[in-house]
């Protein structure tokens, strides 16, 4: 006799699966650049902690965590060849749970984003709008190499700084400060093309025109550094024509310091990028807080 059993497919997601669903670990970015533009904005941090905390959370663990769930159901397809483990293709969040989610997330931005004033309110409406467009049809910018890590960039480095600043000023920051914060989000696209090197077979399988896949590793690896290199290689002058030349020595020494590690990515960039992403980044991102000083010295 033959026994047969048959597992019920879940009706409600699991909580790991959706702590899973918006990545803890991206948050880092949005989160340090908030603080970037805090620092940045010349207001002193005490007596405002409030104010910069709640930023910090909308930016990283709020606004973040949507996109990843938007990007994650907006890829189901795609992370069922890629990494078919992930919450939504493995049935940990069935049916239409991550779409819930993510439009959930998207209602609490935006409320969270109100409490920081008119600033920070539309300046959430910009990184919501962009978080859609980057995943969703019919936009979907994640399909070109150009303009979806370009996108992720500002959204990521770009935007929160610029936020953290004007929130604290109650108005636009002056113009270094967007300047400094435009340069860090155009050296991310590097970042972003990196990080998608992890997704090659899937996003060649469903259309996604990744640099990696349209130039092959190699080439998107030298693009990508060359872009990170670029940015800050012009922060540094900015930074001694601007009278700070200590601050703009730190850069250049993080900076270098990077060029070490890039050669090491370039021997092998498919397999070495997550160890660029654990190394080179981390120099890049002190970089900013570096240049966030400097610009505190200028208010």
């Amino acid at each position: 006799m033959t026994v047969s059993y048959s597992i019920q497919p879940r009706r409600l997601p699991e909580p790991r699966a959706m702590l899973r669903l918006i990545k803890p670990i991206t948050w880092f970015p949005p989160i340090w650049a908030y603080l970037c533009g805090s620092v940045s904005s010349g207001v002193p941090l005490s007596g405002n902690w409030g104010m910069v905390l709640l930023g910090m959370v909308l930016a990283g663990p709020i606004v973040c965590g949507m996109s990843q769930a938007a990007n994650d159901w907006c890829d189901r397809h795609v992370d069922a060849v890629n990494e078919p483990d992930r919450p939504i293709p493995s049935g940990r969040i069935p049916g239409r749970w991550g779409l819930y989610i993510a439009l959930a997330m998207t209602a609490l931005s935006l409320w969270v984003g109100s409490l920081l004033g008119t600033w920070g309110f539309w300046a959430t409406v910009a990184g919501v709008v962009a978080a859609w467009a980057y995943s969703a049809e019919p936009v979907r910018l994640k399909r070109s190499g150009w303009w979806g890590p370009g996108l992720v960039g500002l959204s990521y480095e770009g935007l929160p700084w610029f936020t953290g600043a004007a929130v604290l000023l109650q108005a636009a920051p002056r113009f270094e400060v967007v300047m400094i914060a435009l340069l860090y989000a155009f050296g991310a696209h590097g970042i972003m093309t990196l990080n998608d090197f992890k997704a090659l077979e899937g996003d060649r399988q469903h259309g996604v025109r990744s640099l990696p896949v349209v130039l092959g590793p190699e080439v998107a690896a030298k693009i990508a550094c060359t872009v990170m290199g670029m940015a800050q290689a012009l922060v540094v002058p900015l930074l001694v024509l601007w009278g700070k030349p200590l601050h703009a020595a730190g850069v250049f020494a993080v900076l270098v310091l990077q060029v070490a590690a890039m050669r090491v990515l370039f021997r092998d960039p498919k397999g070495k990028a997550p160890w660029y992403n654990g190394t080179g980044v981390v120099l890049y991102v002190t970089g900013m807080m570096i240049s966030a000083f400097a610009l505190r010295g200028l208010a």
